[in-house]
């Protein structure tokens, strides 16, 4: 039986993944960990009966050992909490779904624990990768994106590992906003880019999806995954979500991954790989869906992906850049403090202030992160 740890068991992954392990109820939960909702991790907890759970803060920590004094589940808080879930010994896999850069730390210590990682936390290789992939490497821990994109394109490379790669097709809905001008973006409020036409995801993903900083995110994090250079990484809008990605193989050939938009299945995939399970759900209907359309990315109104791919070719501590000053930024947009536009605009004005490092250490990558955030916090 697989026994697992989920990093961010309230938020959308985590809430899923549970999802399917209440489906098949073959996988033991150990641990489980969430920021400040401890309503729902008192119930998860209740449900699955982990041996530990841990939030963020110490007072909430002291709240659920109070709500959680009839059972015998520990309770921890902070990042040592989060390190103690994701070596916590009996599990062997751990579930990295927490948002931002949090998961660097959590995600290094359960690689050298030797714990298999379902990867979720797309900040962590975004940021990290050039350390996070060879540490894996070292220890012989197998990384397994639940990512849909990420993980149709580790699909449609199983049975071809002899196989050279001619370039990955990395697929996007194009958001809520795709075919406006950058005149038509000017007045979207909050409401609007939380409606994503297709998927159903947490608020902060649903923002960055519309700015495609998403599909940025996506093509740095395919980057260090799959070992392959920005420019075999090829972006296509395909706004029917049904082909999750695709891999071209050096003799034209491609083999693409199809399927409902449901993170479960993707998921799952990660949580029994290499075997696949039955899951309950709508099936695809090319019937129903009738054509499929492609288009090319607009780069030019939507800029926060052509600058993705700069600060993955400038490497170093640019991808932290990247990221912490998009976080800052929607979390200033969906707090109604910035305008839409501003995001792109604090993303590339921190890009061009902040120092670069070469071959940024984990300290070094969080600092940037707070002198990122700090130079935002000084000018909005």
């Amino acid at each position: 039986m697989r026994h697992i740890s989920i990093l961010g068991s309230t938020g959308s992954i985590g809430t899923q993944t549970l999802d399917v392990v209440r489906e098949h109820g073959d996988i033991k939960v150990s641990a489980l960990s969430c920021g400040r909702n401890i309503k729902l991790l008192e119930k998860q907890a209740r449900e699955f009966k982990p041996s530990l759970v841990s939030v963020w803060d110490k007072n909430d920590a002291e709240e659920l050992r109070v709500k959680l004094a009839d059972t015998d589940i520990k309770v921890s808080y902070g990042m040592e909490g989060l390190i103690e879930s994701a070596t916590i010994e009996d599990a062997d896999m751990i579930v990295t779904a927490i948002v931002g850069m949090l998961g660097i730390r959590p995600t290094i210590a359960a690689i050298k624990a030797k714990k298999a990682i379902a990867l979720a936390n797309k900040e962590t290789l975004v940021t990290a990768g050039h350390i996070i992939i060879p540490l894996a490497k070292e220890y012989g821990v197998p990384i397994l994106p639940v990512d849909s994109e990420h993980s149709a394109i580790f699909q449609s490379l199983q049975g071809n590992k002899h196989n050279k790669i001619s370039k990955i097709l990395l697929t996007a809905s194009g958001g809520p906003f795709r075919g406006k001008n950058i005149s038509e973006l000017k007045n979207i409020q909050v409401e609007d880019a939380l409606k994503h036409p297709n998927w159903t995801m947490g608020r902060k993903i649903t923002i960055d999806s519309s700015t495609l900083v998403n599909k940025g995110l996506e093509v740095i994090e395919a980057k260090w995954l799959f070992g392959v250079g920005t420019d075999k990484i090829e972006v296509i809008v395909h706004p029917q979500s049904v082909i999750h990605s695709a891999v071209e193989y050096e003799d034209g050939a491609v083999m693409a991954q199809l399927g409902t938009p449901d993170m479960r299945l993707p998921i799952q995939y990660a949580l029994y790989y290499p075997d696949r399970r039955t899951l309950s759900g709508k099936r695809l209907d090319l019937f129903d869906i009738g054509q499929l359309t492609f288009e090319r990315p607009d780069t030019n109104t939507f800029k926060g992906l052509s600058l993705a791919i700069m600060a993955a070719k400038k490497g170093g501590n640019m991808p932290t850049v990247f990221n912490a000053a998009n976080e800052k930024a929607v979390a200033l947009f969906l707090d109604k403090k910035i305008k839409y536009l501003e995001i792109i605009d604090i993303i590339e004005q921190s890009m061009n202030e902040i120092s670069y490092i070469d071959d940024p250490k984990v300290e070094q990558i969080l600092e940037t992160e707070k002198i990122t955030y700090d130079f935002i916090s000084k000018r909005w």
